[in-house]
């Protein structure tokens, strides 16, 4: 039986699918994992125990969670829930906004932000502004959007949703009209709104039958004759509200409407609410339909490189520089498509933009090549597409160059990118609940997740091991710790003036009880981190029909508190294990760093799985560099 040594260096391809178990032909396979869940991977190879979950405050219920940053000293998280926007800066609540949205609703809005305002759509309500003033924690506050009024006009958006046949005539140049359709088009929702008729405007002031209302003239009509030529708003509570919004070129962009889901438009340039189209000039607004041999319903819009359009049934890209209505060109690079019952922002990485697609089962990545002088989209899930669950949410952490995305059944996804030195690796994030939604604010994570009837918002902090978790101090040692009302009935883990308690205590009427007492406490709910290999290459012994018995294995380890490990006989602590009967030491057990060597017995049962597995719940450091297996190949 030969005898082999099989060195991971690194697990830069993150954990990939039972699918791949029979490639190991792929570089893939020897930097991938079975498992790696509740761990973050470095560019370097090794993995880390992931950053424990900070209490930050009781949030109202299911919402979404959006970062508003003013400047890098005033950044925000803005918690959107049935009806409020809370407002909060570092762990404090701020301020509070009355807003239209339901619960519900919230998986369809958009947002954009330009310098102190956040624009955000939903193509069922009124677009909102909501803007911050003053200094400090300023003054907050939710207004739906105005367009430019030039005297008795509005430059808002228009657009004949008619037929091109449907004609309308009034009954006099001037003054109190009753102006006639060929078709019914009114509805009682017409009322109190304009109307542009040959170019001119109209104010619509009772509604008599669906083809016939009455009107004022704002603007002198060129003749009563009956034309073809006429428009109505293109956003109103007939037409339905913008799908999306965003900042391009010193122009607003609003892409797709309720019922014009595949129109763009464009402001006047530096004129941002003015959205009249006057003779087509060069910094005059422009209006155009994205026309294909299907329709393409905008789900988000993007200002990158180009201006980017994601619709639902594929991937567009507006180019112009500067962008005119004579120079303005629309081109269909991908046939991908965004989800349309839902809207996950696209994100930014290096210059690429990640985006969801329809199916829900992949992350593409869009981005221009030079070689095709076009956008491709690859798919950066495609070798751990079981990790991928109908995204509902997500955003990038450029502090660990981590995509966070949060799926449908409360995992997060995390996606460790570097893109020159070919890392896309991808690990997935639990806890005891479920995750809902994500935010970077600044340098920190904030995550929205819902622990039964509970619902919390939580920031990723390095320093803590557990979850929901709480630090406390005091000059004197203390046996009873209050402030856990969000952990009520939960048994949690305590670490005790560095120590890790031995037994769980259980949260009553919001406090926990220590014995001995401690001046300095972090109580949580305890996570597990989990490492599974691969089933060892044997691509050289006739693949599937060798066997491997693990003889050892060596664990190369960076400042870890624990190590547990299963060997395909039961997991066991190795000599790290920092759990105390007592009496409590007063100072934080040494971490360790080094090589430790395990030695094994016996074959595997299960030639499916790896020949080792590492997981434990221990809320101590835990960073592992690389693994070395011996092995015995019967061939």
């Amino acid at each position: 039986m030969p005898r082999l040594r099989q060195e991971k260096t690194n697990f830069t391809a993150g954990e990939i699918s039972r699918r791949l178990l029979g490639r190991g032909d792929l570089r893939a396979y020897d930097n991938g994992a079975l498992a790696l869940r509740n761990l973050f991977i470095h560019p370097t190879g090794g993995v880390s125990r992931r950053a424990g979950l900070a209490y930050v405050a009781t949030a109202r219920g299911a919402g979404r969670l959006v970062a508003f940053e003013f400047n890098a000293d005033q950044v925000y998280l803005l918690a959107f829930s049935d009806g409020k926007i809370d407002v909060y800066q570092g762990d404090s609540l701020i301020a509070t906004a009355t807003a239209p949205w339901t619960a519900a609703e919230l998986g369809q809005i958009t947002w954009t932000q330009s310098a102190d305002t956040l624009l955000i759509c939903h193509p069922d309500h009124p677009p909102q502004a909501l803007t911050r003033s003053g200094v400090g924690a300023g003054t907050w506050a939710l207004a739906a959007w105005s367009f430019r009024v030039e005297g008795a006009l509005s430059r808002q958006p228009w657009f004949k949703y008619a037929g091109p046949e449907v004609t309308l005539s009034a009954s006099a140049v001037s003054g109190s009209v009753t102006v006639t359709a060929s078709a019914a088009v009114f509805v009682q929702g017409h009322q109190g709104l304009q109307i542009r008729l040959q170019g001119k405007a109209l104010r619509v002031d009772s509604v008599a039958s669906a083809t016939q209302v009455q009107a004022t003239v704002l603007e002198t009509l060129p003749d009563t004759s009956a034309s073809a030529d006429w428009e109505e708003p293109a956003f109103s509570s007939v037409r339905g509200w913008p799908v999306s919004a965003v900042f391009h070129q010193d122009r607003l962009v609003i892409g797709g409407g309720r019922d014009a889901p595949n129109r763009l438009w464009l402001s006047r340039s530096a004129d941002l609410w003015n959205f009249d189209t006057g003779t087509g000039l060069d910094d005059e607004a422009i209006a155009f339909g994205i026309l294909s041999d299907q329709v393409n319903a905008v789900r988000a819009l993007f200002s990158g490189r180009d201006l980017q359009v994601f619709t639902s049934g594929g991937e567009w890209l507006v180019s112009g520089y500067p962008l005119t209505p004579k120079n303005i060109q629309i081109k269909r690079q991908t046939r991908i498509g965004s989800p349309p019952d839902r809207t996950v922002p696209p994100r930014d990485v290096d210059g690429a933009t990640l985006f969801v697609t329809r199916t829900g089962g992949e992350l593409r990545e869009f981005l221009y090549t030079l070689n095709e002088q076009a956008y491709r989209s690859t798919d950066l899930a495609l070798l751990a597409s079981h990790l991928v669950l109908d995204p509902v949410d997500q955003d990038f952490d450029a502090r660990r160059r981590v995509l966070m995305v949060v799926m449908s059944d409360g995992s997060v996804g995390a996606l460790t990118l570097y893109r020159t030195e070919e890392v896309t690796a991808w690990t997935r994030l639990e806890t005891d609940g479920a995750f809902r939604s994500v935010a970077v604010v600044g340098d920190d994570v904030c995550f929205l997740i819902q622990r039964g009837t509970v619902w919390t918002i939580e920031r990723l902090d390095a320093t803590l091991q557990l979850d929901a978790a709480l630090i406390g101090t005091a000059a004197e040692p203390t046996a009873s710790w209050s402030g856990l009302d969000h952990l009520e009935g939960r048994a949690v883990t305590v670490v005790a003036d560095g120590v890790v308690r031995p037994a769980a205590i259980t949260v009553a009427a919001g406090a926990i009880t220590l014995d001995p007492p401690a001046t300095t406490i972090a109580a949580g709910l305890p996570f597990t981190h989990r490492i599974e290999p691969l089933p060892p290459n044997l691509s050289g012994y006739g693949a599937h029909a060798a066997r491997a018995r693990l003889v050892a294995v060596t664990f190369l380890v960076e400042d870890t508190g624990a190590l547990r490990v299963d060997l395909g006989r039961g997991a066991h602590d190795l000599a790290l294990h920092r759990f105390h009967p007592g009496p409590w030491p007063t100072t934080q057990p040494a971490t360790v760093s080094g090589a430790l060597r395990v030695r094994s017995l016996g074959w595997p049962t299960d030639g499916a799985r790896g020949l080792w597995r590492l997981e434990q719940d221990a809320p101590l450091p835990f960073t592992l560099l690389s693994v070395t297996a011996e092995l015995k190949v019967n061939d």
